[in-house]
């Protein structure tokens, strides 16, 4: 398959290299000289993509806004495959529903990345067991679902999940979004500045998200919003409940509270 990947970060830049390895002939779109650069002298890309012209797949790797933008004003082939992997889905999804369109539309999300971001920190295993969302419609072409899958299977993930931006946009506020809340709202404590020495393994994992892209996670929030509220609203009604059985010294309702979370903690992993 001709492939052009638009948006050479992290992930657009391991897209690009994992299929370029797969045996696909894949071509580079960037804003910036730069990451063009890098990706053909690391060989990531078999060239640079001057239009859309001739793809058969298109992958959108670009900040949120920005890739409901080019869904809106792409001048993308007939019959080729468009993928988003953005964050979020139903605003995109919402995107192209707007106008007719002769092209084919697969919503997607890699599930993977690093606390790091740019084509630097790019690999071809990056994906590697890694879990892969799609979304689908009743619109949705099944033989350019069946393409995606493939495409994914190329890359190295390990589970292929499908469902509806919806669903997808309620679970991510979740799995993914409530978590760099979460640890960007934990460094802020005034401790944290005279904490060195202080730390260990579970400071590490709470942490570890938190000096990731503010302006790409904000727009993510936003497109977001009603369910990552949700979720924030209902962490802090949680944490507050605890508060108040520390603060009283309660040591059995502490202990309630506590393996209320080890036996969900044991069912995800049941489950999972």
């Amino acid at each position: 398959m001709k492939i052009v990947v638009y948006g050479l970060g992290i992930i657009g830049a391991s897209v690009a290299a994992s299929l370029k390895k797969a045996g696909h002939l894949v071509l580079g779109k960037n804003r910036s000289r730069e990451s063009i650069d890098y990706a053909l002298a690391h060989g990531m890309i078999d060239g640079e993509a001057q239009s859309y012209d001739g793809a058969d797949v298109i992958v959108l790797a670009l900040p949120p806004r920005v890739t409901v933008h080019e869904l809106c004003v792409g001048d993308f082939p007939a019959g080729c495959i468009v993928m988003d992997i953005c964050g979020v889905k139903t605003a995109p999804e919402a995107a192209v529903k707007q106008a007719p369109r002769s092209w084919r539309y697969v919503g997607t999300h890699p599930m993977a990345g690093k606390e790091t971001s740019g084509i630097r920190s790019a690999s071809d295993s990056l994906f590697l067991g890694a879990n892969f969302v799609i979304t689908v419609t009743d619109e949705t072409d099944s033989k350019a679902l069946d393409s995606v899958r493939s495409l994914a299977r190329d890359m190295g993930f390990g589970r292929i999940v499908e469902c509806t931006a919806a669903e997808h946009d309620r679970m991510i506020a979740l799995t993914s979004q409530l978590c760099h809340v979460v640890a960007n709202a934990y460094v802020t404590t005034p401790l944290s500045a005279g904490c060195a020495g202080f730390t260990g393994g579970g400071f590490q994992d709470m942490t570890r998200v938190a000096p990731v892209d503010e302006a790409m996670w904000a727009e993510l929030f936003c497109m977001n919003a009603d369910a990552l509220a949700e979720e924030v609203s209902r962490l802090a009604a949680r944490l507050k409940t605890f508060e108040q059985a520390i603060r009283n010294r309660d040591d059995s309702g502490l202990r309630s509270l506590m393996h209320e979370g080890k036996v969900c903690y044991e069912e995800f992993f049941r489950r999972n």
